[in-house]
């Protein structure tokens, strides 16, 4: 059977989901929806699970998340066939390419490509597949496949999809597609829904991989060129594939419906009723959570009281509500966002003036992760900071040393390794140590459970691009990250 590669699109800043989803840790990365713990990137591989002709997954990611995807990939046991970095986005038909062009490269015989977005909600995994498997066979006859999701509601923040033939409930045959329409307005919306002819526009895709490559030439030559220049060059670092941003930046910023789908006569469109959600925003969410009898979702330490219709999550503290109506309420370690469920599709923007204004909470979780492990700045004025630093078993920080600030660290779990200079040694919980400022050091976790440190850093500067590396086995050198 011809092998099938989950090339999941891994991009995305998911600001209207802020104050929990930011920049540098957005949506599909966390675990947002229901009892599952994984996050929305691990669920997009783990529905996959049974596919007959399954291969590992090609991910296309921006290159700040790329240890972030590594590590959460391996949380679940899975090596991607490639990890590919595109330093900066530009739109579905680049990515895509970039994919084709890998599978290619990895494989002699043809291949099928399954499109998928890291942060989408499916909760009926035995209908997906179902309709998964209809692609396919359509797929497998040289069809351009894309799953249009039958619409629950009159909904205007989606593009359509307009089929030649009326869906009937139940069914899962695929259609040719007519046209692709633009978020209409309700008035319009509403006629779509009373049609039967219209789907949501997914972004979910499946085709072969020399079919789309194909097509990709006839429609899109120059994304095509650019992506095959931009990989030529690629360089691979550790488990990742940078590929050449000077080439990449200058293929056209277009989505693969425009690119090839609205041009192609090849296109079939398969409907979806399977619990799909993109969870584009807070209200959204809250409209796919199981509620209390009150119609309220309510996360973590939660105390409310004749609250109703709200959505209300705290991530650290205690949080105490007491009759609210229709409202968002997030709590997060650095953030709090109140809003009213009708306004919360306005996040967007206002997380666009946080960050005009200077305010890193618009783009920075308090928890910043790293590929041995994360921090948490704890409190900092002007000379000082106090940070909480984990390290992963068996991880390791680079060598490095800073020129504005010294460090103390003292070990409250687990066991570190230190090097200082020339002098190696082992800490134990409640010991502590001393970085003078210019020391080359390095900190270590030997252990088999994770380390936790507190740092206490003081100086003149305390920026984390005050750092000078002499060695690190994650190939940073000396970027921040």
């Amino acid at each position: 059977m011809i092998k099938v590669i989950p090339l999941i699109l891994c991009g995305g800043k998911g600001t209207r989901l802020w104050p929990l989803s930011r920049k540098s840790y957005p949506k599909q990365f966390l675990s947002l929806y229901g009892e599952n713990k994984n996050s929305l990137l691990q669920n997009t591989h783990q529905r996959l699970l049974g596919l007959e002709g399954l291969d590992d997954p090609i991910i296309i990611c921006n290159q700040e998340h790329r240890f972030i995807v590594a590590e959460q990939m391996r949380e679940i046991g899975v090596k991607p066939k490639a990890i590919i970095l595109e330093n900066e986005g530009r739109n579905t038909a680049p990515a895509i390419a970039l994919g084709a062009i890998k599978a290619q490269e990895f494989f002699e015989e043809d291949t099928l490509l399954l499109i998928l977005s890291a942060d989408h909600i499916i909760e009926e995994i035995t209908i997906f597949q179902k309709v998964l498997k209809k692609g396919i066979s359509y797929a497998e006859k040289d069809k351009l496949v894309t799953f249009g999701i039958i619409p629950e509601y009159p909904e205007s923040g989606y593009g359509y999809i307009e089929s030649e033939s009326i869906f009937k409930k139940g069914e899962i045959n695929g259609s040719e597609i007519k046209k692709f329409i633009e978020k209409p307005d309700k008035e319009l919306a509403m006629k779509f829904i009373k049609s039967n002819k219209f789907t949501w526009n997914s972004g979910m895709f499946i085709f072969k991989t020399s079919l789309i490559l194909k097509e990709l030439k006839k429609h899109a030559p120059l994304v095509l060129d650019q992506c095959n220049k931009a990989i030529s060059k690629n360089v691979n670092d550790l488990d990742f594939i940078r590929i050449d941003p000077s080439e990449f930046s200058k293929s056209p910023n277009i989505p693969i419906d425009i690119a090839v789908m609205e041009k192609t006569n090849l296109g079939i469109v398969i409907p979806l009723d399977a619990g799909w959600s993109d969870i584009g925003s807070w209200k959204s969410l809250w409209a796919k959570e199981e509620k209390d009898s009150s119609g309220n979702v309510i996360k973590g330490k939660v105390v409310d009281n004749d609250s109703k219709d709200c959505y209300i999550r705290s991530e650290n503290r205690l949080l105490v509500t007491l009759g609210l109506k229709n409202l968002i309420v997030i709590e997060t370690q650095d953030a709090i966002l109140i809003s009213d469920k009708k306004n919360s599709d306005h996040l967007k923007s206002v997380v666009s003036n946080l960050e005009f204004n200077g305010f890193e909470e618009g783009v920075l979780h308090k928890k910043i992760y790293r590929p041995w492990g994360n921090y948490i700045s704890l409190i900092q004025d002007k000379r000082w900071q106090v940070k909480r630093i984990e390290v992963n078993p068996g991880s390791t920080l680079s060598l490095q040393m800073h020129n504005h600030r010294a460090e103390h660290w003292t070990v409250v779990e687990g066991t570190a390794r230190v090097q200082i200079n020339e002098k190696i040694f082992i800490l134990s919980e409640n010991q502590s140590t001393f970085i003078p400022l210019g020391a080359k050091h390095r900190l270590s976790n030997p252990g088999k459970i994770k380390l936790a440190l507190i740092e206490v850093q003081s100086g003149d500067y305390l920026g984390e691009d005050d750092i000078i590396r002499f060695d690190d086995l994650y190939g940073r050198n000396n970027e921040i990250k």
